[in-house]
């Protein structure tokens, strides 16, 4: 039994460019063509698409999967590491969403209280969340190279404090804008800019961005699925809420 790209497309959630450009690099060719010039694809071909799924899911790149797929490495060998992995990934969402719930909690006692929340071990508020991969820094190496090793110099010369306080920052301005978002604040609004603002310094301490530049961190923060998950771990939405307040400040403030 063999189905079509367009059928591919539907039951994998892969769009048939996608697909179309995995058979161009080699990645995942069709069973055969057509005459039509459609692809179709057969029950091995399906198989190779879960394992690239996986294989995304967890990180890897193409080129890391084709090489792992080439292999000829026994697959189930390989599904059980798949396994493995997603187990673990599970739970780590799970110890991410106790995070997120004991910040909305202690966020909320704060707003009843009238008074500025108290959080007694700050190092709550990163549990589960996972540090950036060698590939999300080769990507930033590639599209901003002068940005990379700018950012590679400052981040070599920050102390573990000095990294606890970024981190602490970036996340306390995560919330402000999912809270603006979620009471429907303009993203033009001053206090959302300010919170931008607050942004835009934090990421000059590691390299300076033109608008061109922020506007385009901003759009990589909803193209990049593994970045874009980083700020919906927050709240649902929040990844496209950042990018467009970024581009009101961008040509507001850099232009």
């Amino acid at each position: 039994m063999a189905w079509s790209i367009a059928e591919v497309a539907r039951m994998s959630g892969v769009t048939s460019r996608t697909l179309r450009h995995y058979d161009e690099i080699g990645l995942l060719p069709p069973a055969w063509t057509g005459s039509n010039g459609h692809r179709y694809y057969e029950e091995a071909g399906l198989l190779r698409l879960q394992q690239i799924l996986l294989m995304r899911e967890l990180g890897l790149g193409l080129r890391e999967i084709q090489a792992v797929l080439d292999s000829q490495v026994d697959q189930v060998a390989v599904l059980r590491e798949h396994h493995r992995r997603l187990l673990a990934e599970r739970n780590r969402l799970e110890t991410l969403a106790r995070t997120v719930g004991r910040t909305i909690a202690e966020l909320e006692e704060g707003k009843d209280n009238n008074a500025m929340t108290k959080i007694n071990r700050p190092e709550n508020l990163f549990e589960g969340f996972e540090p950036s991969s060698a590939e999300e820094d080769a990507e930033v190496q590639q599209r901003w190279p002068e940005a990379w090793a700018e950012s590679r110099q400052a981040v070599e010369t920050m102390t573990a404090e000095d990294t606890e306080r970024w981190q602490r920052e970036a996340t306390a301005q995560m919330i402000r804008l999912a809270e603006f978002m979620i009471a429907g604040t303009p993203v033009d609004d001053p206090a959302v800019q300010a919170t931008v603002d607050a942004h835009y310094q934090g990421v000059c301490r590691f390299w300076t961005p033109n608008a061109v530049a922020y506007k385009g961190l901003g759009q990589t923060y909803v193209d990049d699925p593994r970045f874009r998950t980083n700020f919906d771990k927050i709240a649902a939405g929040l990844a496209v809420y950042q990018r467009d307040a970024m581009v009101v400040y961008a040509d507001a403030r850099l232009s």
